[in-house]
């Protein structure tokens, strides 16, 4: 039936944003992992030596 029809877009928009909504909760409370600092590992090992012809 045409007349269902806006409906079926409010139910769609209505989902659409419950689970933005729920992805960015997600995102907000589950922080990534911290970044190792390479610098660090870089000094202790040894250093390539520059070849020459």
């Amino acid at each position: 039936m045409p007349q269902m029809a806006p409906l079926m877009w409010l139910y769609l928009y209505s989902f659409f944003l419950l689970s933005l909504i729920i992805f960015m909760s997600i995102n907000y409370f589950i922080k990534p992992y911290e970044k190792i600092d390479t610098k660090a590992d870089s000094l202790s090992l040894p250093v390539q030596p520059i070849w020459k012809l």
